[in-house]
C-alpha cells in the first residue's frame, strides 16, 4: 500500500522539507494590484510584504481551484493507492472542501482529507508526521489516528501588530479597530472550533507576548515533551529574539522557526508574531 501526502501552501514547509518527505503541495493565491500570485510558487513572503506596503488596495486571497486537486490526485493515482490530504482549518478557507470534492471526482485512488483546524507551521507538524509514518509503512488508519491524537495537544496563538488588517479582511469591526488603535491594544488570537477568535486584548506587544508565554508554560507543565514553533510576519529579527528567549527558558522543548506567508499574512499583517506547539508523538 503506497500512501501519498498532500498539503496546501499555508503549511509553509520549506522546499527541502517537501522534497525530503515527498510531500505534494497545492498553492493558495493572493490577489494584488498587479495580478494574482500563487504563494510559495510565484511570490515569496518578503516580496509580498514589499508589494503590499506600496499599494492602496487591500489584497485578497483565493483558495485553489478544484481542478488543481483533480489534476494532482489523477497524477498520484498512477503510483499510489491512497492520498492523505491535510489542509488549513475549514473554518477559515474552503481549501479542504475543494480537496474533498476533487477526491470524489478521481477514480483509482482513495483520498482521505484531514482538517488540521489550524494553519501555518502547526499545520506543517501534521503533514511531516503523516509523511514520516507513510515512509515507515504505517497504514492510512494508523496515520489518521496519530494525527487525531496530535490534534488534542495542538495550540497556536498570534499577537497581531496592527488591527487594521483584521478589520479590512472582515475579521474585526471598524469601531473595534479604531478603539484598538487609540488604546494601542494588541489582540492575542487563537483557533477555536476551526475559526480564528480573540483570546485576550493586551495593551502592549511585549505584554501580549508574555501572556502567550504564560499559556505556553502551562502546556509545558502539562505535557512532558513538546515541539514548538515561533512564526513571524516579516519581522525575523524580533521573532528569532523571542524564540531564543523561549529556548533558553524551556530547554526541553524542540523549537523551530517559520513565517506567515502571503495568504495568512494578508489577514494578520506585517509585524505579527505567533507561537504554536504540539506534544511529541
Amino acid at each position: 500500500m503506497r500512501i501519498a501526502i498532500v498539503t496546501d501552501s499555508t503549511a509553509y514547509l520549506t522546499p527541502e522539507e517537501r522534497e525530503r518527505y515527498n510531500i505534494h503541495m497545492i498553492p493558495l493565491s493572493v490577489n494584488l494590484e498587479d495580478g494574482s500570485y500563487e504563494e510559495e510558487v510565484e511570490i515569496t513572503s518578503s516580496e509580498f510584504y514589499d508589494k503590499v506596503r506600496n499599494q492602496k488596495q487591500f489584497p485578497k486571497t483565493t483558495q485553489p481551484p478544484v481542478g488543481k486537486f483533480v489534476e494532482l490526485f489523477t497524477e498520484l493515482s498512477k503510483n499510489y493507492d491512497d492520498v492523505i490530504s491535510i489542509h488549513l482549518s475549514s473554518g477559515i478557507s474552503g481549501t479542504l472542501q475543494g480537496a474533498m470534492q476533487a477526491g470524489q471526482m478521481v477514480e483509482g485512488i482513495n483520498v482521505h482529507v484531514f482538517d488540521s483546524e489550524v494553519s501555518c507551521s502547526p499545520q506543517g507538524f501534521f503533514v511531516i508526521k503523516a509523511a514520516e509514518l507513510a515512509q515507515q509503512g504505517a497504514t492510512v488508519e494508523q496515520i489518521l489516528s496519530t494525527l487525531e491524537e496530535m490534534k488534542s495537544t495542538m495550540d497556536e496563538y498570534f499577537v497581531v501588530d496592527d488591527l487594521a488588517h483584521l478589520q479590512r479582511g472582515g475579521r474585526l469591526s471598524s469601531a473595534a479597530a479604531l478603539v484598538g488603535g487609540l488604546l494601542q491594544v494588541k489582540p492575542i488570537l487563537t483557533f477555536e472550533n476551526k475559526v480564528i477568535v480573540p483570546f485576550e486584548k493586551i495593551r502592549t506587544k511585549k505584554k501580549a507576548l508574555r501572556r502567550v508565554e504564560e499559556v505556553f508554560a502551562n502546556a509545558v507543565q502539562q505535557h512532558d515533551q513538546l515541539k514548538a514553533v515561533v512564526i513571524h510576519a516579516n519581522c525575523e529579527e524580533e521573532g528569532r529574539e523571542w524564540m531564543n528567549q523561549l529556548a533558553e527558558s524551556y530547554p526541553n522543548v524542540e523549537f523551530s522557526f517559520s513565517y506567515f506567508g502571503p495568504v495568512i499574512g494578508t489577514h494578520l499583517g506585517e509585524g505579527s508574531l505567533g507561537l504554536g506547539w504540539v506534544k511529541k508523538i
